[in-house]
């Protein structure tokens, strides 16, 4: 008379492993390909955001901020001023968020700007490279050299 076998065979727990690894193979790319997506639209929405504050900031002081650290939070019991109006939060305001790097250039006397974003790793946080200006287009690049005034604007 035979015993009844209890638990699993090795053979068994190998398939289970194959299938594990073979899912494992075909769902990391799309989880970096989504990543990579995500990046991209926090950097386009935080250009957004950065030409409204600036527009609010103009507004407010007659004149474009002189560097993106003039649009971010007050200090701590202070008030609102041209060099920390409180228009963007401290993360934004560093100029480094979501995988994107975030350059200021403030024009002559203030009267104008650009803001490029360029991501910090292109093959892990993104593939595009995003530029705007007072005119609040946004514009994208995505040969690897950075965007400018003349590359194609987003849809």
């Amino acid at each position: 008379m035979r015993n009844k076998q209890k638990g699993f065979s090795l053979i068994e727990l190998l398939i289970v492993v194959a299938i594990i690894l073979i899912i494992a193979a075909i769902a990391i790319p799309n989880l970096l390909r989504s990543k990579i997506a995500a990046n991209q639209a926090s950097a386009v929405g935080s250009l957004r955001t950065l030409n409204t504050s600036c527009i609010a900031y103009s507004t407010s002081y007659g004149q474009f901020p002189a560097a993106l650290t003039n649009l971010g939070p007050i200090s701590s019991g202070g008030t609102a001023s041209s060099t920390s109006a409180d228009l963007i939060d401290s993360v934004l305001a560093s100029g480094t968020k979501s995988g994107y790097t975030f350059v200021f250039t403030a024009g002559a006397s203030n009267q104008s700007y650009t803001i490029t974003a360029t991501p910090i790793t292109a093959a892990t946080t993104g593939q595009n490279m995003y530029f705007t200006d007072q005119s609040g287009v946004i514009r994208t690049n995505v040969s690897g050299t950075g965007a400018t005034a003349s590359s194609t604007p987003i849809g």
